[in-house]
């Protein structure tokens, strides 16, 4: 196994961590899985076999039902493994059971402690954008649970990216507690996170952590063109995310993976995983599944190194267009870039999008 730094903290993650989002199978989660103790178990111990040290879920994961099967397998264990868990989505009928004011936050995180076992969680998330609070009463509540001990670090998931600096300032104006991280969905076919979300987090020393790095399956190469879709993948059960807006643009990232993965010997799954692994800023990519073998196969991943033909052929396959204004900065600002800004024009290697210099 692998094991990165969490942005700018000490904190080393393992660069596969096991999602829990198919325990227990609640309502409209059962379409993903319904796993009950004795399976998780299971999953889990082979994940910690693996080196895995790092274990996420949600409040809001089968309404909490996640949660408390995670907390029922690692309770009592003398092991190093850390949890993480996220609050922000509707959890039930109330006025406050959602959004990220102090109330809500502050409750949500000791309702996961006692379902989880636990006496802190190691990496709290706000699980989305609450436009209606005020980002400095969020970020002085994770604040507040930090200085309680309540929580180790704190991330953001599916913010945007002005929303993420937005919190990073409120933060810095109060001396308290900034995000160390933010959980993305970022994949071969959604690299939309390439245009501000990954340069942010270079620039500010966040750790990536990516969810559904598989697409839901589609990159796993279980699915392909022109087959029905497998009866027991969460497509046929009627789940519907990640949205996917060009099939045709998938089945071509699909084929070069499956190419790949036939040459070296290996699963699409994988070869689609050492992608992930290879980019800027991730510290971890959130993986789950079904079966044992699924999660040996995915955390083989760690173990596969890509060729530079072989980044190249994936990148030139699955590249988005430059859109403004990073279309106008790759021609006219490239040699001034930085680093962060590199995270998103460095998938572009000719030197002015439009192949000519624009001042000739």
């Amino acid at each position: 196994m692998q094991y990165r730094t969490l942005g700018r903290t000490g904190l080393q993650v393992s660069a596969i961590t096991m999602g829990t989002f198919t325990f227990g199978g609640r309502g409209a989660f059962a379409r993903a899985a319904s796993q009950g103790v004795d399976e998780a178990r299971s999953l889990v111990d082979v994940c910690l076999s693996h080196g895995v040290n790092l274990f996420d879920t949600a409040n809001m994961y089968s309404l909490g039902l996640s949660e408390e099967i995670l907390g029922e397998v690692l309770h009592g264990r003398d092991v190093d493994a850390m949890v993480t868990s996220k609050a922000r989505m509707p959890i039930g009928e109330g006025v406050n059971d959602q959004g990220t004011s102090r109330w809500h936050l502050i409750r949500e995180c000791e309702r996961s402690l006692k379902r989880l076992q636990r006496d802190h969680i190691d990496i709290y998330y706000v699980h989305e954008w609450d436009g209606l609070t005020a980002v400095e009463e969020t970020m002085a509540a994770l604040d507040t649970l930090v200085r309680d001990g309540k929580v180790r670090y704190v991330g953001c998931s599916n913010y945007s990216g002005w929303h993420v600096m937005k919190s990073l300032a409120a933060a810095d104006a109060m001396h308290g507690t900034r995000f160390s991280t933010q959980q993305i969905h970022y994949t071969l076919e959604a690299r939309e996170a390439e245009y501000e979300l990954l340069p942010l987090s270079v620039a500010e020393d966040l750790g990536v952590l990516v969810w559904s790095p598989m697409a839901a399956g589609l990159l796993s190469g279980k699915h392909r063109r022109d087959m029905d879709v497998p009866a027991d993948s969460r497509q046929a059960a009627g789940w519907d995310e990640p949205p996917i807006r060009d099939k045709e643009r998938l089945w071509r990232i699909v084929d070069v993976l499956i190419d790949i993965a036939g040459a070296r010997g290996v699963s699409a799954a994988q070869v689609n995983l050492a992608w992930l692994l290879t980019r800027p800023a991730i510290a971890s990519l959130v993986v789950g599944g079904r079966t044992i073998e699924q999660f040996e196969d995915s955390l083989q991943a760690t173990e596969l190194e890509l060729t530079a033909d072989e980044l190249k052929r994936l990148d030139d396959v699955s590249r988005l267009p430059l859109i403004y204004p990073y279309w106008h900065q790759h021609n006219f600002a490239l040699p001034r870039l930085s680093e962060a800004d590199q995270a998103l024009h460095a998938s572009y290697p000719d030197r002015h999008y439009g192949g000519e210099d624009p001042l000739l």
